[in-house]
């Protein structure tokens, strides 16, 4: 199997091309302040990834601006500091702050040269159109759980996927599913069939971050630490 065997790759966002780990911390950062014992930056995000997967599952078709909001609330009771609706509020439209990886814009760029680029993302579409701003692409398809009403690893959200780019005639063997979240996406994506390349963003730290442990690993095609490595793998492949 060769990079060059596909013709569209469809991406997570964030964790992908976006640097949501940075995005919540930051975020957090209010709320961590008035906390009683400090807790490590990865004991956050695991925290993060427990209660915001708990909430897509009992609220699938809640936006995700409100869902990030009932996850902040969740993490003050759990962490037993008192904090305002607004403040709830105000998280869940943090999003538009989250920033982007240096290298995705760059490599977006260059990918479109040769691939069509298609986002499946577990956000609200007026979020993800701030997020889109700063990666500097004009995507060919542009989904997210807001259209489907659930969230990944719902099959749904692949299932919509599939028929709408199998609408405009992509075929499935010529799709490249790229993303960073073993759960969110390898998984489903060895479901359905799809060929897979992990951005392993996290290859140098422990454990899954804001993401969730998907129980075992999923086959992935092609991995990558970097976008910048995709696109020196891509080169050499044409070259």
């Amino acid at each position: 199997m060769r990079l060059t065997d596909f013709d569209t790759l469809t991406f997570d966002c964030y964790g992908t091309l976006i640097d949501w780990e940075t995005g919540i911390f930051t975020a957090l950062a209010p709320l961590l302040e008035r906390v009683a014992q400090p807790l490590a930056r990865d004991q956050v995000l695991q925290a993060h990834a427990r209660h915001e997967s708990s909430q897509q599952k009992y609220t699938p078709s809640m936006r995700y601006q409100a869902l990030l909001a009932v996850v902040y609330k969740r993490l003050a009771e759990e962490w037993q500091v008192p904090v305002t609706q607004p403040e709830c509020v105000a998280y869940g439209q943090s999003i538009r702050n989250w920033p982007a990886f240096d290298d995705s814009a760059p490599a977006l760029h260059y990918l479109k040269q040769h691939y069509r680029l298609a986002i499946l993302s577990n956000v609200d579409n007026e979020s993800f159109a701030h997020s889109h701003v700063k990666l500097q692409v004009e995507f060919d398809a542009i989904i997210t759980a807001e259209d489907v009403g659930s969230y990944k690893p719902s099959p749904r959200n692949f299932d919509y996927m599939l028929e709408k780019l199998g609408e405009r005639g992509i075929a499935r063997d010529r799709i490249l599913h790229t993303a960073e979240s073993l759960f969110h996406d390898h998984q489903p994506a060895n479901d359905f069939g799809l060929a897979s390349c992990w951005i392993d963003r996290r290859h140098a730290k422990e454990g899954f971050g804001a993401t969730m442990d998907p129980g075992s690993q999923p086959n992935i095609d092609f991995r990558f630490n970097s976008m910048a490595d995709f696109v020196k793998a891509h080169e050499e492949a044409v070259r």
